[in-house]
């Protein structure tokens, strides 16, 4: 295990215990990941704006996308056309290609200029051809002789291979003793001897270029004597790992960025068309899919054959379902509500479908996820009937009375406007909304379809720590005094929360339930608030957002203070809340601890297995309205506006 992950879950036993740490860490395990990252085929659907149509010929690629499958959902940005001329086998190359076609321009090389490619394996063997087709003269070294000489075919002017006593004095005397120009490693090892023989074998100032993965102990006096310029190379180029590029479709400008990742592959495949790539000898194996078990045997060693690249190869012409019936369905029973799942990710399948499934009186009919091996995965791990890439199915479904939505927020308005459309019941992640216009859409489609119960999942009310609380105050006579503070996980510039079209904010996605939380123990409207958020010029405004105090005062004379934060030591507890009433205190810790004071005495409760945040309770309250006709869809409105109005 990778020890940043092991010291999160270390950190999840100890705050919220061992059993909560135990169901985070069996839903991730338990869910399958697909294979792939590089492809090629044809287009069958595509979105308006993308510049592209069905039947184009296309490659794509991306370890979120390129998946080994039927059909794969693919950002535009991640797709190009393939030239008439070239075959769909050979376009499948693409994302080596451009990772090879980086490399080579990290090097910086020049028309005449010699240069060292370390590792002839898949990657190496193609960054020899584009040396090449640059008009560059390379040497290559490898391990295995056999492949020396196989990129010798290829075009290569010269190599040895590494065990060869005499393989610096090779290089030297192929670069009339002046050293490489430039020393690109494709070479796969823990061993730091390529790094070690790349400063032995480059010139004075020259540039060696890490596209492998080496041991990384860098021969100071090597690199330093000579002012060696040392560069690893970034998988496929400039916008990898960007979410505002790869998926929201935010090109580089070329005047600014002239090599994008994009334009790496369609330069690959330029080359590929005008013949300057053979890739003949470096496609050893073609598989139907059905197959594939022997590709991944031969990978393996399962099976003795020499091999570089292995294409598996799919039926274009069978017909494609996208409805995966797992189980027989049977005859619905009286009472019963039907549910239709949209959205299979970790908070989905560990927390949702696992309080799904205690739930009494409920049917799991339909499952839908943006990536097949997801929807069938979870479809049959929870029970479902059928799975399927298609929300829509569910919606036309008439054995499913309501639906769970647990999408990306930018999903959540839009599929539960067309769930209220369709005369289901829905249930929704928080939040309800991104922007303004989204609940206001959301209002009128309710007056329309009044008899849809919609519920948030708002749950911390519904904790049952929360209900022991409650019970305490029941008697209260005078106003609340209340104060929340949140230290939440600091997330990457690029997670898609920050992305005003994905997620709005993490002020709209989290402050939701903290708001509402106050609101439910207050048991009284909101009458004022107000936020103060950190400013600094170090912080984007987004990040301000994410540093906030927010205060309310409720009609009751009631009074809250959250204080939402990324600012904190993340070895504390995450929530923290502390409650003042009528000679009375009451503490809680991440709904895993409370501690009541009232009249001198002060008692403290614990659990020490898991943290009770109230995910199952919130569902049996659903379907409890569901039968009983409740919907608290105003409550949900009001909390979601002031998350809107800033």
């Amino acid at each position: 295990m990778k020890p940043d992950i092991f010291k999160k879950v270390v950190d999840v036993a100890r705050k919220q215990g061992p059993l909560t740490a135990y169901q985070a860490v069996k839903g991730r395990l338990n869910k399958p990941e697909p294979l792939g990252y590089s492809c090629a085929g044809i287009v069958m659907e595509a979105s308006e704006g993308t510049g592209f149509k069905p039947g184009d010929r296309v490659a794509w690629q991306g370890s979120l996308y390129a998946h080994h499958s039927d059909v794969d959902f693919i950002p535009s940005q991640l797709t190009v056309r393939v030239p008439d001329n070239v075959d769909l086998k050979d376009a499948a190359y693409t994302t080596l290609g451009s990772i090879a076609m980086q490399g080579v321009r990290n090097s910086e090389v020049r028309i005449g200029e010699t240069v060292v490619v370390i590792g002839l394996g898949l990657i190496g063997l193609l960054t020899v051809q584009i040396l090449k087709a640059a008009g560059c003269r390379v040497f290559g070294i490898d391990i295995d002789e056999n492949k020396v000489e196989i990129a010798k075919s290829m075009g290569m002017d010269a190599g040895a291979p590494r065990k060869h006593p005499g393989v610096e004095e090779q290089v030297l005397a192929f670069t009339d003793r002046n050293g490489a120009d430039s020393v690109i490693i494709t070479a796969a090892t823990t061993s730091p001897d390529p790094l070690d023989l790349a400063g032995r074998i480059a010139r004075k100032r020259a540039r060696v270029v890490l596209v492998g993965v080496v041991g990384m102990e860098i021969p100071r006096d090597e690199f330093y004597l000579k002012e060696i310029e040392f560069v690893i190379s970034c998988s496929y180029g400039p916008g990898r790992y960007d979410n505002e590029y790869e998926e929201m479709g935010h090109d580089y400008p070329i005047g600014y960025v002239r090599w994008t990742e994009r334009r790496n592959m369609e330069a690959f495949l330029d080359l590929l068309s005008q013949k300057k790539i053979d890739l003949e000898k470096i496609s050893t194996h073609e598989f139907p899919i059905n197959e594939a078990s022997k590709a991944y045997d031969i990978v393996q060693g399962n099976i003795n054959e020499n091999y570089l690249g292995i294409v598996l190869l799919y039926d274009r012409k069978k017909d494609l379902e996208n409805k995966v019936i797992i189980k027989k369905g049977v005859p619905k029973t009286k009472g019963e509500i039907g549910i239709g799942m949209v959205g299979a990710g970790a908070f989905a399948t560990s927390v949702l479908l696992a309080s799904l499934k205690k739930i009494q009186g409920v049917r799991l009919v339909g499952l839908s996820a943006a990536s097949g091996i997801s929807s069938r995965s979870a479809a049959e791990t929870y029970g479902f009937e059928y799975a399927t890439t298609d929300y829509k199915k569910l919606l036309k479904d008439k054995n499913i009375d309501a639906l769970v939505v647990a999408t990306r927020n930018s999903l959540h308005a839009p599929i539960v406007k067309e769930a209220m459309e369709s005369d289901k019941h829905v249930f929704v992640e928080k939040p309800l909304a991104i922007s303004m216009e989204e609940l206001e859409m959301l209002e009128k489609t309710h007056r329309e379809h009044p008899g849809s119960i919609v519920q948030v999942g708002f749950n911390r009310r519904y904790a049952p720590i929360t209900n022991n609380v409650k019970h305490l105050l029941k008697n209260r006579q005078g106003p609340l005094m209340m104060m929340y503070r949140v230290n939440a996980e600091h997330l990457p510039d690029n997670h898609w929360v920050y992305e005003d079209r994905e997620g709005g904010s993490r002020f709209i996605t989290e402050l939701c339930h903290f708001i509402d939380f106050c609101k439910f123990l207050a048991g009284s409207e909101i009458k004022e608030h107000h936020f103060f958020t950190v400013e600094h010029p170090s912080l984007n405004r987004k990040r301000s957002l994410e540093n906030t105090i927010m205060s309310m005062r409720f009609k009751d004379g009631s009074t809250a203070a959250i204080v939402y934060n990324t600012m904190a030591d993340p070895g504390t507890s995450k929530e923290y809340i502390e409650i003042y009433s009528e000679n009375s205190m009451i503490k809680i810790t991440d709904f895993r601890m409370m501690e009541i004071s009232q009249n001198g005495n002060t008692k403290t409760y614990k659990d020490r297995l898991r943290t009770e945040k109230g995910h199952k309770e919130e569902l049996d309250e659903f379907v409890n309205n569901i039968k009983n006709g409740v919907d608290l869809f105003d409550d949900w409105v009001e909390t979601t506006r002031i998350t809107l109005v800033k």
